[in-house]
C-alpha cells in the first residue's frame, strides 16, 4: 500500500434521524463505510472517532443565529427546517461531529499521521449557507475546514462532484480569493444555482467554476471536463490543499439524480486530482448519494484509487452528452 489512509467516522454515534422514507438516512453512512471493506482496504486504514467542533469553529462560516437555531431545535426535541431538512434530538452533536471529521483530517495530515483522509459523516454539508440549513444539510463541513486553512494563510481548492450544486459552499467563498470552488453538477437540478456565468465576486472573481451538465452526462465527458477545465484551473490557482466534496448521487442508479457515472468514473476523477496538491494535502468528505450500492462502490473505488490500488467493480461510462458544456466552459475560461 503506497499511502496510509485515515477514515474519520462514528457510525455508532450517528443520532441524526430523518422521517421514515427520507432519502438521507443512517444507512447511507453504513453503506459508504462498507466501501472500505469492499475495496479490500481495511488493513491499510486507521479508523478514528471525530471530535465535536465548537461554536467558534462553526462560526468560521456560519452566523451565530444559525448555530443557535440548530442547537435549540435539537434540544427541544427536533423539528423541520424546511420540507427536506430536519433536526432530531441527536442532530446537534451528530452534525458537529461530521464537521469535526474534516478538522481532524486536517490535523492528522499536518502531523504526518496519514497521506489521505476520508471524513465520512452525515448529514452532508455543501448546501448549508452561512445562515440557512437546507438540502438535508445543517452545517457546511468542508467549508469549515477550508475556512480554517484559509484563515491560516493556506490556499484551498474544493472540487464538488455531487449531482447537486453546492450553493452553500459557493456562497461562503464567492468573494474569497484564497478558496477555489469547482462544481460539476446536473442542471436543471436542486437547488437551481451553479450557472456557468457564476464565477465569483470582488476579490474572488475567477475563483468559482461551475460546470452544469445536462441529464445523461457520463464519465467520458467528465474526464474531458477535468482534463480540459478543472485541472488547468486548479493548476493556475496553485492550491496548498484540496477537498473533494464527494457526493455519489451522480451515479447512474441514484434515485435523486440523472447523470450516468459509475464507480470507475469516480476512481478516474480522483486519480486526476491527487497530483494537484502536495503530498498529504487531500481530504475526501462525504456529501450526497442515495443508492446504497452506489455509495459502497463509489467510496471504495475513490479511496482505492487515491491509495494506488485498483478496485473497479463496474466499468467506466461513456457518451457525448454534455460535450457542449465543456466547450462553453473552455471558451469562458480561455483554455484553448
Amino acid at each position: 500500500m503506497d499511502r496510509p489512509l485515515l477514515v474519520l467516522s462514528a457510525d455508532e454515534l450517528d443520532q441524526h434521524r430523518n422521517p421514515r422514507g427520507h432519502p438521507e438516512h443512517h444507512g447511507r453512512l453504513a453503506a459508504a463505510l462498507a466501501g472500505i471493506d469492499a475495496a479490500d482496504l481495511t488493513a491499510a486504514v486507521d479508523w478514528r472517532e471525530p471530535r465535536l467542533v465548537n461554536r467558534a469553529e462553526l462560526g468560521l462560516v456560519h452566523s451565530e443565529r444559525h448555530i443557535a437555531l440548530i442547537e435549540q431545535i435539537s434540544a427541544e426535541g427536533g423539528g423541520q427546517i424546511d420540507a427536506d431538512t430536519g433536526v432530531a434530538p441527536g442532530s446537534w452533536d451528530t452534525a458537529r461531529r461530521s464537521a469535526g471529521a474534516v478538522l481532524d483530517a486536517i490535523d492528522a495530515l499536518q502531523a504526518g499521521e496519514c497521506e489521505i483522509a476520508l471524513a465520512a459523516g452525515r448529514p452532508p454539508g455543501h448546501h448549508a449557507t452561512p445562515d440557512r440549513a437546507m438540502g438535508f444539510c445543517l452545517f457546511n463541513n468542508v467549508a469549515i475546514g477550508a475556512a480554517s486553512l484559509a484563515q491560516a494563510g493556506e490556499r484551498v481548492a474544493i472540487v464538488d462532484w455531487d449531482v447537486h450544486h453546492g450553493n452553500g459552499s459557493q456562497d461562503i467563498f464567492y468573494d474569497n480569493p484564497d478558496v477555489l470552488y469547482v462544481s460539476t453538477h446536473e442542471s436543471p437540478q436542486y437547488p437551481g444555482t451553479g450557472k456557468m456565468h457564476e464565477t465569483g465576486d470582488g476579490r474572488g472573481v475567477g475563483t468559482t467554476v461551475n460546470l452544469p451538465f445536462p441529464p445523461g452526462t457520463a464519465g467520458d465527458v467528465f474526464r474531458q471536463a477535468f482534463d480540459e477545465i478543472v485541472i488547468p484551473v486548479i493548476e493556475r490557482f496553485e492550491p496548498d490543499w484540496l477537498f473533494i466534496s464527494a457526493g455519489y448521487d451522480g451515479h447512474r442508479n441514484d434515485p435523486l439524480g440523472g447523470l450516468g457515472l459509475t464507480a470507475a468514473d469516480y476512481a478516474d476523477l480522483a486519480t486526476r486530482l491527487l497530483p494537484l496538491v502536495p503530498a498529504a494535502r487531500l481530504i475526501v468528505a462525504l456529501e450526497g448519494g442515495y443508492d446504497l450500492d452506489a455509495l459502497t462502490t463509489g467510496v471504495g473505488a475513490t479511496m482505492s484509487a487515491l491509495v494506488g490500488e485498483h478496485y473497479r467493480p463496474e466499468p467506466a461510462s461513456g457518451g457525448d452528452i454534455g460535450v457542449a458544456t465543456v466547450q462553453a466552459a473552455r471558451q469562458l475560461w480561455e483554455l484553448g
